[in-house]
């Protein structure tokens, strides 16, 4: 059995989506981490460990207010990264 955060894919998700057309902010693999771990930090985590949780848990993203929050805490993230990347 392996321990799994569901808000990881979602977050890389939505990561990829906001930037898909930033040409303003880095997309390297360092600044994607960091958008993500800053992202993860804000937001409760949604653990799983069996195939029957993760699809209970993936029923819960399906809710407005759960994407509308997850895309806010990235939004806020990019923000942050984007103006003190860790990298010159």
């Amino acid at each position: 059995m392996k321990l799994y955060n569901l808000l990881e894919s979602e977050v890389f998700y939505i990561i990829d989506d906001l930037l898909e057309d930033r040409v303003d902010i880095c997309t390297c693999d360092k600044c994607r981490m960091d958008i993500a771990a800053l992202t993860l930090n804000n937001l409760e985590p949604r653990y799983v460990v069996t195939e029957k949780g993760s699809l209970y848990a993936k029923l819960d993203t399906l809710d407005y207010q759960f994407d509308v929050d997850v895309v806010k805490e990235v939004t806020k993230a990019i923000a942050k990264v984007a103006n003190n990347p860790r990298h010159k």
